[in-house]
């Protein structure tokens, strides 16, 4: 009979601390809703602000991440110190366990570093032409931690930012405009003055090369079997490849209509009796003696 005054006297006493605690822990939770209600509000009214001035889409995203996170671990501090429990030994605790996770999280951190200064310094765009680290492709998405590329191939490449902001880029698309340096190859018996009038006729011929800088037709080498010709002109990004391709085909096409070879290299093979050779330097091999 004791024993059951006893426990009913603890569960009354429970009881009563768990009423007296209540408010603060409804207070909490409505502190949590509230909060991550006002952070959400706050962080859409900032994404419209920064739409309106069409920043970067990789700095919005970036800033919202952060921004989030931020007013949501305040919002918490809030909530914890609402029910009585220490913030400066919480905030004491986190940064300690920051420091080791800091610590084990090397690369990530590495990376993250990285996405910070790529989203700052702005070295490319999404929908940028870049290549780095060995891939080419346009720029998908810039998060945090890793860039993701579409290559030729419609690949998708996903690079580490400390890797790609520690290491050379280079932004096709950035200038507006390409240069492009197409080799084409006659025989030494050929007109040299001919050839670059066709050659320069047919850049005339495409739609999209620019007149400023003007193209430029030039002899760039004597080479072995051919004289070669550096066809040079600025092309915008969007016409570039389309002129590339048909400059390569109507070139060999309009030189062989003209008349003029395309050559190709070619090594003469000479085969020599080994015996009649074997006879020969014994018989000088006998004079000799």
């Amino acid at each position: 009979m004791d024993k059951f005054n006893d426990l009913s006297e603890l569960a009354q006493e429970y009881i009563k601390k768990f009423i007296d605690f209540l408010p603060d822990l409804i207070a909490a939770v409505l502190i949590l809703i509230v909060g991550f209600w006002i952070v959400k509000k706050v962080v859409s009214y900032m994404k419209k602000a920064l739409a309106k001035r069409d920043y970067d889409k990789a700095l919005e995203d970036f800033l919202s991440t952060l921004i989030t996170w931020t007013l949501k671990i305040l919002v918490i501090i809030v909530a914890i110190s609402q029910v009585g429990i220490e913030t400066t030994s919480l905030v004491a605790v986190l940064g300690a366990a920051g420091l080791a996770i800091g610590l084990a999280l090397q690369g990530s951190l590495a990376n993250f570093a990285g996405g910070v200064l790529i989203i700052i310094l702005k070295p490319f765009r999404i929908g940028d032409w870049i290549e780095a680290q060995g891939v080419s492709g346009s720029v998908k998405e810039v998060s945090l931690f890793y860039t993701k590329i579409d290559t030729f191939g419609n690949q998708e490449a996903v690079i580490p930012n400390g890797s790609l902001a520690n290491d050379n880029i280079i932004n096709y698309t950035v200038n507006g405009k390409r240069r492009e340096n197409l080799s084409f190859g006659i025989s030494y018996d050929d007109d040299i003055k001919k050839a670059k009038e066709i050659l320069m006729q047919l850049v005339k011929d495409q739609d999209g090369i620019m007149e400023d800088p003007a193209p430029q037709v030039l002899v760039a080498e004597l080479a072995d079997s051919s004289v070669n010709f550096s066809v040079r002109y600025f092309a915008s990004n969007d016409k570039f490849w389309d002129i590339h391709w048909n400059m390569i085909e109507q070139g060999k096409l309009r030189l062989e209509e003209a008349g003029m070879t395309i050559p190709y290299p070619q090594r003469d093979v000479y085969f020599y009796d080994q015996t009649k050779m074997n006879g020969t330097v014994e018989k000088e091999n006998k004079k000799e003696a």
